[in-house]
């Protein structure tokens, strides 16, 4: 049942994903938060498919925890699901991606309309003054940055070295980092077709406060934060933390 409800899903993402396509490029004249809205609808549906196709559900704990104003978003990366589902669960917001996105065809065309941050990843330290410049105009907009600092997807129970740069935009431009862990790549694993019936639990952590913080201890602080959450939250992911 579930390869069936996976390939169904695929299907539907077949069906959505040109016409989203369409709607991004013919919507390039309109103001950010507009074109935001309209290909976001692509978003809206997927939703809906994976809760009532696919039987992944989600629950948010900790959402009080949002702060009232644009921040730059820590996030666990463990699968696809969360680069959807966090376009519905928080304020308006733009992600952190490697540039070469926008050139997939169709799918590209979309992330390439939205406020989007792409970057060349082997540019070094260029790359953290692309993240400054193009980050700091996206929060000035209104938009609110996810940035994914282990870099790439990881499997669940797996760390990989934090990345600096969404401490380095939030030291830079003295907003909060709002840290947010789950448990996603349990029923969506990384480049697994099937996806399996279950409830994510995502967590939002306390905003840390960045001013007078320099980007390694806001790195740690968010760091600490979410590998602590992960393991209070999925114990089972972490047989070591239980032993």
């Amino acid at each position: 049942m579930p390869l069936i409800r996976s390939s169904l899903f695929a299907f539907v993402l077949v069906l959505i994903t040109p016409l989203y396509a369409l709607i991004a490029l013919l919507s390039s004249p309109l103001p950010p938060h507009q074109r935001y809205r309209l290909i976001g609808g692509w978003t809206t549906i997927a939703m809906w498919f994976i809760r009532h196709l696919l039987g992944i559900r989600h629950r948010v704990i900790g959402a009080e925890n949002l702060p009232d104003q644009v921040s730059v978003v820590l996030c666990k990366h463990q699968s696809a699901w969360e680069t959807i589902a966090l376009q519905r669960i928080l304020p308006p917001i733009c992600f952190v991606l490697k540039r070469e996105l926008f050139r997939l065809p169709f799918f590209g065309w979309g992330l390439a309309r939205m406020p989007n941050i792409g970057i060349d990843r082997a540019a070094g330290k260029d790359a953290l003054a692309q993240v400054v410049e193009q980050g700091r105009a996206r929060l000035d907009e209104g938009f609110w940055v996810v940035v994914f600092p282990e870099g790439t997807r990881v499997a669940p129970g797996t760390t990989r070295r934090y990345k600096p740069g969404g401490a380095w935009l939030a030291s830079h431009t003295g907003v909060p980092v709002v840290p947010i862990a789950h448990n996603a790549g349990t029923f969506w694993r990384r480049n697994a077709f099937v996806k399996t019936p279950g409830e994510v639990v995502v967590s939002v952590g306390p905003a840390i406060d960045t001013d007078g913080l320099n980007t390694d201890e806001i790195n740690r602080r968010a760091e600490a934060w979410i590998e602590a959450e992960m393991r209070r939250l999925f114990p089972a992911d972490y047989p070591e933390a239980a032993a």
